[in-house]
């Protein structure tokens, strides 16, 4: 009897190590993020507060687009997707994927769009003319949906232009060379494909048209749900730094233009083209109180009628929670 109750007592006891190891925070996490893309998560990148504050080690991923970001997080590679196109997350979640979308990163409106070689003399009053010209757009991004509203906006479909699959950095250089007749992206690569072209709509144009441009901060919710202290605690960080940012713009120049592959003027351009809401913002019924969970239904649908996801969530209540982004304005 005594020694099936220490057996027993040692099974447990294994079992419960076996669980509290299951659930530890990890001794270090992968954060994706954007080259050419400033934000004042920067400043802690560099100067080592997220380890820090976080008492893990921090490795930091680049990517091209937010959609080779949800392949990575699905594999386990990334835990926190910083910047996350709206249009990738909405394709990962509605094909099953376990992303949460824990807070916003960034507004944009003027920071992501589409421009038309110069030489073509095309613009907004006639774009109809963009008819069988070649589109050099990454596709499932919020560049992909932009321009998907702005044909709509127009009155044409994806299916009267010849639409390629190229990464920013790729179109910008191929319309740069003439191979392509309009570059869809953002960043820097924007910046340099407007050397080449015009753009068909103001960022307040597109806004006044309904298309919002925005990014979500995201994580697998598995991770989320076994980590929620570090979750909580890293989003305190990217928000401190916002808030800081706000306060002080010039002190982060020089560290956001180093780390973004940028020089200073580009980065003060990029900068003065993003909107920063604040924690309490964030937390709103236009974000994630509400707001952010009906938009990412309205794009999904409008993929589904595009033919660019089979099929889009009944809702997408449950790919948002606010609850870390919360906890966070509590500390």
């Amino acid at each position: 009897m005594t020694k099936a109750l220490k057996r027993a007592a040692l099974s447990a006891l294994a079992l419960l190590a076996a669980s509290s190891a299951a659930t530890a925070a990890p001794d270090e996490i992968t954060v994706a993020w954007f080259l050419e893309w400033p934000l004042p998560f920067e400043q802690a990148k560099v100067d080592g507060t997220f380890e820090k504050e976080l008492g893990v080690k921090v490795n930091w991923r680049a990517f091209d687009t937010g959609v080779a970001m949800s392949a990575a997080a699905a594999a386990g590679d990334v835990q926190f997707l910083i910047s996350q196109g709206v249009p990738p997350f909405v394709t990962a979640t509605s094909a099953g994927q376990d992303l949460k979308a824990i807070a916003i990163a960034v507004s944009y409106s003027e920071n992501d769009n589409c421009v038309v070689r110069k030489d073509l003399e095309i613009t907004k009053e006639n774009a109809k003319d963009l008819i069988g010209r070649k589109v050099g757009v990454p596709l499932g991004t919020a560049a992909h949906y932009g321009f998907l509203k702005q044909l709509e906006h127009f009155g044409l479909e994806a299916s009267q232009l010849q639409v390629v699959d190229l990464t920013p950095p790729d179109a910008a250089a191929a319309i740069a060379q003439g191979n392509i007749d309009v570059f869809c992206g953002w960043g820097g690569a924007l910046a340099r494909a407007k050397d080449y072209g015009n753009v068909l709509l103001t960022g307040a144009e597109k806004e006044e048209a309904g298309i919002r441009v925005f990014d979500v901060i995201s994580t697998p919710g598995a991770f989320a749900a076994e980590n929620p202290d570090l979750v909580t605690r890293f989003l305190k960080v990217v928000n401190d730094e916002n808030a800081a940012y706000l306060a002080d713009p010039d002190r982060f120049i020089p560290v956001l233009a180093k780390d973004s592959g940028l020089d200073e003027a580009g980065t003060r351009a990029q900068l003065a083209g993003f909107a920063l809401p604040t924690i309490e913002e964030k937390l709103s019924d236009k974000w994630l109180g509400g707001g952010l969970q009906a938009y990412l239904k309205s794009v999904a649908d409008f993929f589904v009628t595009t033919q660019n996801i089979p099929a889009a969530l009944e809702s997408y209540e449950g790919a948002v929670d606010a609850s870390y982004l919360e906890a966070a304005s509590k500390l």
